[in-house]
């Protein structure tokens, strides 16, 4: 009977994993079916905006060429009506004198005769018909203005829609996520010399496989790539995966877009749990103010999701004299959950716990003390911790602590045993936790030199804790394990010395 439920079971998970993935493609084939609608139109109106601008050069071009062979029309005729003005007024003034000389010719007395001969004479001599030159200026030819739209109509009529680039291919064996960087490599189907550049694309998302158009985040971009690999850096892994896709460009047209992939940039997420806090701490989301007065508890809001943004702390100024510690309340490794009906951390324990409770795996996160902080602590506990204890105090709690009040020291604490760290205390801290290895590391987080290593066999699960009192930390999450220290901690796994005298099995 058990098997068969087990094996329904079964077949009832792979049914609604199917049924998940077939919704997710109807959506995806949904949205793809408005794309197609949109984009048509896009280039429908694209189009016609081309045609419109063919037209409208077509036309300049014609109004201008037009213009041209007016302009010609007019200086031919102009120069045709001199010419015939003049020719027309030296013909009168040429028949005149014919007419006079005629009349000369019936002249009897011989001195009126000669006279007036004398006068023709001089007449003809000054006459502008003699003057003129009988050949039109300009022709009547306009050929030279005849054009022959052939070679263009050929072109025109070979217009056709742009070559698009092929779509890239990613491969993810190609791709490195790697210290909150991710460098993504693509190559080319087959060779084109005509990409100017690629643009890539990418969004965070807690859904393996491919993409899902419902619930997501939008897709950012990073334009003008030149080359075939992009790394982005400085991210911060608030989720468990990463969707990527590029496209080539040339000079006038985007390709599609390549095949998705998704790489898994998981990290730990966590913040900080209001319902642990010492009253005199006050907690906003990831925000705490040290109240020396004595703050009222901030409602507690619950973060839902496993992989959730980075916490930051704050605490602030003024006194009173102690040292800090933490509280014994847990909250589970994936939803937080409050403390309950657990006291909050009491007394002169100025002690604030993460949300998430680590059970396995290896973590890593930093811690960075304001500048007027006057005594801190950073480690882990069990939740079995009392809200009267402070970190390291206890065979259940490890820390680092770091106290600028009157006599400054820097020393890690477990089991209410101190040992003094002979090393100047870094602007921020790194904590690397090894569950399964037993291992809690502290580094300065600039060049990763190791403060100091606690070696243990944990029995139970463990929880971020931290104490400020004077001062504030800020708390930063969703950080892989750095490489650097991947490499380190292998050679610190038989450590002896400074962090032997702390080294401990802890029930």
């Amino acid at each position: 009977m058990d098997t068969q439920k087990e094996a329904l079971q079964r077949i009832i998970t792979t049914l609604a994993n199917k049924n998940d993935e077939i919704q997710n493609f109807i959506d995806t084939l949904s949205h793809v079916l408005k794309g197609v609608q949109g984009n048509s139109a896009k280039v429908l109106s694209d189009l016609d905006e081309e045609f419109d601008g063919l037209y409208s050069v077509l036309d300049e071009m014609k109004e201008s060429m037009t213009n041209r062979i007016k302009q010609e029309q007019a200086h031919k005729t102009q120069e045709l009506q001199n010419q015939l003005s003049q020719c027309t007024n030296a013909l009168e003034s040429s028949e005149e004198l014919l007419e006079f000389a005629s009349r000369t010719m019936d002249i009897k007395e011989p001195e009126e005769f000669t006279k007036a001969a004398r006068q023709i004479k001089d007449r003809v001599t000054m006459a502008a018909a003699f003057r003129l030159s009988l050949k039109p200026k300009v022709s009547d030819n306009m050929t030279y203005l005849m054009v022959d739209f052939s070679q263009e109509r050929q072109m025109i009529q070979g217009l056709k829609f742009l070559p698009v680039p092929k779509a890239p291919e990613i491969d993810p064996a190609d791709c490195i996520v790697a210290d909150n960087c991710v460098t993504v490599s693509w190559r080319m189907p087959e060779e084109d010399n005509k990409i100017d550049h690629y643009v890539l694309e990418y969004r965070k998302t807690n859904f393996d496989g491919l993409p899902r158009v419902k619930d997501e985040r939008c897709w950012e971009t990073v334009d003008d790539i030149k080359g075939t690999e992009h790394t982005l850096s400085g991210l911060k892994f608030d989720s468990k995966y990463m969707n990527f896709r590029v496209r080539a460009c040339n000079k006038a047209v985007a390709g599609e877009y390549s095949d998705p992939v998704t790489l898994e940039t998981k990290a730990l997420i966590f913040g900080l749990d209001n319902t642990s806090s010492h009253l005199n701490l006050k907690v906003e989301d990831s925000y705490v103010e040290w109240d020396p007065l004595g703050g009222k508890s901030q409602e507690s809001k619950v973060k839902g999701k496993e992989n959730k943004g980075s916490g930051y702390v704050t605490l602030k100024n003024n006194p009173r004299s102690a040292t800090p510690s933490p509280k014994r309340t847990s909250v589970t490794s994936r939803p937080p959950v409050g403390r309950g009906s657990r006291d909050r951390f009491t007394g002169e324990s100025y002690t604030v716990l993460g949300d998430t409770t680590i059970e396995s795996g290896q973590h890593y996160w930093e811690v960075k003390a304001q500048k007027d902080c006057k005594s801190y602590s950073v480690g882990i506990t069990y939740k079995t911790i009392g809200k009267f204890d402070q970190l390291g105090k206890t065979n259940t709690s490890w820390c680092l602590h770091v106290n600028n009040w009157l006599q400054a020291t820097f020393a890690a604490k477990h089991n209410n045993k101190a040992k003094a760290l002979e090393v100047a205390v870094p602007d921020k801290i790194g904590v690397y936790c090894d569950f399964d290895g037993g291992q809690l590391l502290f580094y300065n987080s600039e060049t990763k030199q190791l403060l100091h290593s606690f070696k243990t066999k944990f029995t139970q699960p463990v929880i971020p804790a931290f104490m400020a009192w004077c001062g504030g930390i800020t708390l930063y999450t969703g950080l892989q394990v750095p490489s650097a220290v991947r490499t380190l901690q292998k050679a610190e796994n038989g450590l002896s010395g400074s962090s032997s005298s702390l080294t401990s099995n802890a029930q």
